[in-house]
Order: C-alpha cells, then sequence, then structure tokens
C-alpha cells in the first residue's frame, strides 16, 4: 500500500470515529481485553451473555436460522497488523447491556433518536467463538439479533456530562439473564471493575484489571478500563459481585499514529495517568430506577 493510501486509510478512520460523540479510550498499564472464550472467570463469562452490540441492519445478512454479521477488519481500517485483534472484524458501533427482560441500557450519545432506534439492531452473542474461526465474519442466531421499539429515557446533557440511553426491545429476551444493577447509593472507591463491550467495533471483549480511580464527580466516576470507540454504553461492574456499577461513556484518545509502521497503535498510558476513563453512574437513569422499585 502506498504512503497516499495509508494516510487516506488513516484519515478515514480517525472520521469514522470521531463522529460517535465522546467515545475515545485508551490502554492503561497491560491490555487486558480479551475474547469471551479466553476469559476464565466464570461469573464474568455469564455477564458477557446479557450484553448486546449495536450494528447496523445492512452489516447483518439473516441465513436460515443464522444472522451473519460481515465488515471491515481493524487492519483494513488503518491498525496496525502488529496490534491486539487486527484480523477481526469491526462491526459494532456501541454496546449495550440487559436490565430488564425487554429493557436494554446504553449510552445516550449512541441512541438519539427514534430515526437511530429504528436504523440498528442490538445482537447478542457477536463473539469470536474460537482461535481457529474466521474472525472476518461472526454467525449469530438469528433469535439473538433484536431490534429497538421505543426510547424510555434518554440524556445527552453537556453541562452535567450524563450520558445514557434506557430503551425496549422489540420483544422480550427469554434465553438470557437479566443483569444486576446498582439502585441506591454509589460504587465504592477503589473498586475493582470489569467492563464488556464491543471496542472500536469488535466483537465481545473482557477488560477487567481496572479499579475506580476519581469517585468524585456526582454524575460519573472514572477509571482506568483499557476501552476504545465502540464501548460506548459497556456495561462496567464490580468485578467480584457482577453488579453493573455504570455505563462507559467517553474517555481518553484511543489511537495514535506510528510514524516507523505507517498506521496506527492503540494509545498506552499507565495505570494512573491520562485523562481516565468516563462512567456514568447507573442510578442516574430515574426511570429504570422506578421500573426496579417497583418489581
Amino acid at each position: 500500500m502506498t504512503l497516499r493510501k495509508i494516510l487516506l486509510v488513516t484519515t478515514a478512520l480517525v472520521l469514522s470515529l470521531s463522529a460517535q460523540a465522546a467515545n475515545n479510550k485508551v490502554i492503561y498499564g497491560e491490555d487486558d481485553r480479551l475474547d469471551v472464550f479466553e476469559t476464565t472467570d466464570s461469573l464474568h463469562y455469564e455477564l458477557s451473555k446479557s450484553t448486546a452490540a449495536m450494528i447496523s441492519g445492512s452489516s447483518i445478512n439473516m441465513d436460515g436460522t443464522m444472522a451473519v454479521v460481515t465488515g471491515s477488519t481493524l487492519e483494513q481500517r488503518g491498525i496496525c497488523a502488529t496490534a491486539k485483534f487486527a484480523d477481526q472484524i469491526t462491526a459494532a458501533n456501541c454496546s449495550g447491556f440487559l436490565v430488564g427482560e425487554d429493557l436494554l441500557v446504553t449510552a445516550g450519545h449512541c441512541i438519539r433518536s427514534m430515526g437511530d432506534c429504528r436504523s440498528y439492531k442490538w445482537v447478542f452473542d457477536f463473539a469470536v467463538k474460537s482461535a481457529t474461526v474466521d474472525k472476518a465474519r461472526v454467525e449469530v442466531e438469528k433469535t439473538a439479533v433484536y431490534g429497538c421499539s421505543e426510547i424510555i429515557e434518554q440524556s445527552l446533557d453537556r453541562s452535567s456530562q450524563d450520558d445514557f440511553a434506557l430503551i425496549r426491545l422489540d420483544r422480550k429476551v427469554t434465553d438470557r439473564k437479566v443483569l444486576t444493577v446498582r439502585t441506591e447509593g454509589k460504587v465504592a472507591d477503589r473498586t475493582e471493575l470489569v467492563v464488556i463491550g464491543h471496542p472500536t467495533g469488535l466483537p465481545t471483549k473482557v477488560a477487567d484489571g481496572a479499579i475506580v480511580r476519581d469517585n468524585t464527580n456526582a454524575v460519573f466516576f472514572q477509571s482506568n478500563l483499557d476501552t476504545f470507540g465502540g464501548n460506548s454504553g459497556s456495561a462496567v461492574f464490580d468485578a467480584k459481585t457482577g453488579q453493573v456499577e455504570g455505563i462507559l461513556v467517553r474517555g481518553e484518545t484511543d489511537y495514535v499514529y506510528d510514524y516507523n509502521q505507517g498506521c496506527r497503535v492503540p494509545k498506552e498510558c499507565t495505570n494512573e495517568g491520562c485523562r481516565g476513563e468516563d462512567v456514568t453512574r447507573i442510578t442516574n437513569i430515574k426511570k429504570l430506577m422506578d421500573i426496579l422499585a417497583n418489581q
């Protein structure tokens, strides 16, 4: 590939990622991201089943009982071949998680209008199943694909930086568990965290090894979670209990240009360095809190 083509691909990637408001994220310390099949923590594995990818309907092809998700790989989007998961498909725009039989939470900047609600599908089990499968396409059961029928509550407040959306799916989810969420108070300082979602649109990744770094803001807390654009809307869990503490919404710039390789690589920070990743407190979603209180 010529240098001009490399620059064009790189520019296209930057524009694509910047189009999603507040979705920059980064690697802190070691890269803790794992494919679902790689995780050895049974709790985190179970939690991953109740997380979903927001994917354009045009990227999903129905074939009998299966739905086939296709798209470009990370490397085809200008990320260096040396980067982790460079050979995997990138199809998700955002992430979400199940909080009721037909209720799903994501970031407010992911679902802004009923136009967004209608344009995207929510796909559970969008994950790499083993080390030997074709990672440039993912097949899921057709029953794992849901539509959005209603925006129940949404916030994207520039002043407070509140950022969340609670939506209703087009039917009840009966084959996986509803996640347990915090309903009062706030997460404790230095709590160990795990995030599950779709960094840069990749199939589901589980990333632990993080903590609450700053817990002072009333609307969100900050952490050193390894996340990228596409993780927006991901559930952030207490790593030990599995309780949802918040929604990953924004953070540090996620990729930087490597002039030696002529492509982009993940930005790296120390565990206590850079700006940190912002996590909207799940208790901000008042209508969800009301629904759970009345159950």
